[in-house]
């Protein structure tokens, strides 16, 4: 934990008003997590604007940079840009509570607030579910259209089974 103290926010000291952070991060960030990741070779930097006010604190971030994913058609590794961008309100309160999607409360007594974990989820958005790299070839797509499941034709002409028929019929009479 003493390490994400290095993505503390200390708003104490700050005058009323918008003030900018910039933090770059690179695999070292993410190995301070316990998570494994869909991607390698992180090259992010982050702009966190945060806007004090008297009593609330709104924070935008926003992540811009590259990582290394791997396709899922062709298994090559290829870089794939990141850009995405998050706010959140901070508001003051007896404790901490995130349970409410972009409001976050913190303890009254707090001087710093911590955006370590807003960067990593930021950055996990960023990824997209299916990972195609730019690169793949036509050929490769023709396999893949050929060995795809196909959608099974229905019978346009259904035969009925007189005993649904008859059933049908005392509920239309109803």
């Amino acid at each position: 934990m003493d390490k994400l103290r290095n993505y503390d926010v200390s708003f104490s000291g700050l005058k009323t008003g918008k003030h900018e952070f910039k933090f770059e991060i690179d695999k070292e960030f993410f190995q301070l997590f316990d998570t494994e990741q869909e991607f390698t070779e992180p090259k992010i930097a982050v702009d966190v604007l945060l806007d004090k006010h008297t009593t609330f604190l709104e924070f935008e971030i926003k992540v811009d940079g590259t990582v290394e994913l791997v396709c899922d058609i062709t298994n090559e590794n290829f870089t794939h840009p990141i850009e995405n961008q998050i706010g959140i309100l901070v508001k003051f309160g007896e404790e901490y509570d995130d349970s409410e999607e972009d409001v976050i409360t913190i303890p009254t007594n707090d001087h710093a607030f911590n955006v370590a974990h807003l960067i990593y989820e930021n950055v996990a958005l960023s990824i997209p579910m299916k990972k195609i790299s730019p690169n793949i070839s036509d050929e490769d797509l023709e396999i893949l259209e050929k060995f795809s499941p196909k959608e099974i034709q229905k019978e346009e002409e259904q035969q009925s089974d007189p005993r649904w028929d008859a059933l049908k019929n005392l509920k239309n009479k109803n």
